[in-house]
């Protein structure tokens, strides 16, 4: 994007961009409120970065400006822009060092970059801001734009821009159709302003087809051409048991690595049982050869013995993916948490073999069930996911059955079906941990 340089001597962070047309009437945006959902490593965030750093070069009609740069958390915001802001302003535009501890950049020209997240939306009341960023604002909690920065932003009439990529028809869709309104009635009177485009149109061809092959259909229209996919009907939509499902347990090797997948629960007590493996056509991927399924009055204990009696021999590595918090219900009674127990339980027999591969927290909801829906089938008609229907017969009629909720963005209806969702929650795990919907990260300048 050939946007002009706002001030001399910037850094060598400002490393040119392709131009796009709809990014530079983005940079150029009279509209006080943008809302800009573009695809995946599309330059929107590189875009609004450099817009931030622009403005408050120039400071603000008041002797103290401040803005703002967040995302959904403390961690991801410090993550996605600290560095770079520190990176991109200039040292002679700097008055002092930045602090560190409260990620705050002090201009020459008086005014304030912040850092923050909206973990705890309320960090931005208290004082006036000039303008900022909300990226990612789909994951946003609804209330922090509504009750929290637009409140903010009165006293000086501050200006905000509203990136990320969509998330379902959830609160960003609603503020972007309501962006698009108020631009077609008033054009560029209108205070919001609505700006997107796709992957494609910045991305390499070959890259853009890489994340066809990895990626379901819909999640590939959300993540890289910035639709707002209506996710209703059935969570793992990409699964047939025409083409995912298959003797895999045929294939079951005691020497390769057994992976276990944990849900804690109590009714029903679940695991399902993978192997990475080859299929009968010649692909690679995950086999779910088997599973636990208890029913009723389970607990963490009774899981573990199952799986002890069904995979004791196992002479190779297993490794035990689930749910991060550990289970809340039940069994923490029995004696400690229930990692505790799994470790105790399954490491009498596995010994050093047995390797825990626990997350410190648990992805959102969506991000799972993604990774699952692109493992079952990629747009490029690849089945990766395929399953056992006699060894595993649970896991097929989670994954038939399992519904989203009615006119939300994408999460699991928990109460349609109470005996549904454990068993395909503990796949999920292992999943979206080992096959992640990939954000790739390029080395060009067409960011």
């Amino acid at each position: 994007m050939n946007a002009p340089a706002p001030f001399p001597s910037l850094t060598p962070r400002w490393t040119p961009l392709r131009y796009h047309p709809v990014q530079a009437a983005y940079w150029n945006s009279p509209h006080r409120f943008n809302v800009v959902p573009a695809g995946r490593r599309s330059g929107k965030t590189e875009t609004a970065k450099r817009k931030l750093i622009k403005r408050a070069l120039r400071g603000g009609r008041f002797r103290t400006s401040r803005f703002f740069a967040a995302a959904p958390t403390y961690n991801q915001a410090k993550r996605i822009y600290w560095q770079d802001l520190k990176d991109m302003v200039p040292d002679h535009f700097k008055d002092g060092k930045p602090s560190e501890s409260e990620l705050i950049i002090y201009l020459v020209t008086g005014a304030e970059i912040h850092v923050l997240g909206m973990d705890s939306p309320e960090r931005v009341e208290g004082q006036p801001w000039d303008g900022g960023v909300l990226d990612e604002f789909a994951n946003m909690k609804p209330q922090a734009w509504t009750a929290h920065v637009r409140p903010a932003l009165s006293d000086r009439l501050g200006w905000c821009d509203l990136i990320g990529v969509p998330e379902g028809r959830n609160h960003y869709y609603d503020v972007y159709r309501t962006a698009q309104q108020r631009m077609a009635d008033k054009g560029e009177r209108s205070d919001w302003g609505a700006f997107t485009w796709k992957s494609a149109d910045i991305l390499p061809a070959s890259e853009v087809e890489a994340a066809r092959a990895d990626l379901d259909p819909l999640t590939y229209q959300q993540e890289y051409e910035a639709s707002f996919v209506n996710f209703e009907g059935r969570a793992y939509y990409a699964f047939d048991d025409k083409t995912n499902c298959e003797r895999v347990f045929n294939n079951y090797d005691r020497r390769r690595p057994l992976v276990i997948c944990l849900d804690f629960n109590v009714e029903p007590g679940v695991a399902a049982i993978c192997q990475e493996t080859t299929f009968r056509d010649g692909l690679p991927g995950t086999g779910v050869i088997g599973e636990v399924h208890i029913p009723r009055s389970s607990n963490t204990p009774a899981v573990c013995r199952k799986i002890l009696q069904d995979w004791g021999d196992h002479a190779g590595e297993v490794h035990v993916y689930g749910d991060a918090t550990g289970g809340a219900r039940g069994t923490a009674k029995v004696g400690g948490s229930d990692w505790d127990i799994v470790k105790r339980d399954l490491g009498a027999r596995f010994g050093q073999r047995l390797v825990m591969k626990v997350p410190p927290s648990n992805p959102p909801e969506r991000s799972r069930v993604n990774a699952v829906n692109s493992r079952l089938m990629t747009t490029g008609g690849l089945f990766r996911l395929r399953v056992d229907p006699v060894q595993a017969p649970n896991v097929v009629k989670d994954l038939e059955g399992v519904r989203l909720l009615m006119g939300g963005s994408g999460e699991i209806d928990k109460t349609a079906d109470r005996r549904l969702s454990h068993i395909s929650d503990a796949l999920g795990y292992y999943v979206v941990k080992e096959f992640p919907v990939q954000v790739r990260k390029l080395t060009t300048s067409a960011v």
